[in-house]
């Protein structure tokens, strides 16, 4: 455990706290199939973490962000809502935030999804009562990698010494340049190499690894 105490506790959702990667993938694919472009899911899979505001011409390029952007999040929109009420909590989610709070962390949520989608996902998750609050993409100009979720939700915390929780190397990006740590689970599909590059100080291999070794992660308090 670090010597360093943090007092604030910063979880990313979707696919860090809820196993919902692979609905936005199918959800985003079958948007730009609408529109006659075919994106391989595995591209999909890799973008998966950024915002609707930057996947599109992430993924498809400038021009298509520019003559469809928005008509594309609407079309992926239309994708995922049916297909929300099958998303899962990881198993040990609620526990690791129960147990985070009683190490005297605050938990807040930093989520760019919408806010719909998020409240949905608090309460699946149940922690209302551990989460003291949460964020969506009405809270922020740009979603991840820009820094302006994890900012948003650092700052109405009040954190003095924030972590970041997440499960991709954007969540990492997005934290470091507001110059906090990331805790990595790899929920989301990325390699150990690649989130230490991007520069997590912690890689675990799941939620339950994490839970178990908590008294050896920055997270212990």
């Amino acid at each position: 455990m670090s010597d360093q105490a943090y007092d604030t506790a910063v979880f990313d959702v979707d696919g860090t706290l809820v196993d919902s990667n692979y609905h936005h993938v199918l959800a985003w694919y079958r948007a730009f199939r609408r529109f006659g472009l075919t994106i391989p899911c595995w591209r999909i899979h890799r973008a998966t973490g950024q915002g609707g505001d930057q996947i599109v011409g992430y993924l498809a390029g400038d021009d298509v962000e520019r003559q469809h952007g928005d008509d594309l999040r609407d079309a992926y929109a239309e994708e995922f809502s049916p297909v929300r009420d099958e998303i899962q909590p990881f198993g040990p989610a609620q526990d690791l935030l129960q147990r985070v709070k009683e190490r005297g962390l605050e938990v807040v949520l930093a989520s760019s999804g919408k806010e719909d989608d998020v409240e949905h996902f608090v309460d699946i998750l149940g922690v209302r009562g551990i989460a003291t609050l949460w964020t969506s993409s009405k809270d922020a100009e740009q979603s991840k990698p820009a820094p302006d979720i994890v900012e948003v939700a650092v700052g109405r915390a009040g954190a003095a010494k924030p972590v970041m929780v997440g499960d991709s190397v954007w969540d990492v990006k997005a934290a470091q340049q507001l110059g906090i740590p990331t805790v990595c689970v790899r929920n989301g599909g990325f390699g150990v190499d690649e989130l230490r590059e991007a520069g997590a100080v912690e890689v675990w291999e799941s939620l339950d690894e994490l839970l178990d070794g908590l008294d050896r992660s920055i997270l212990g308090g």
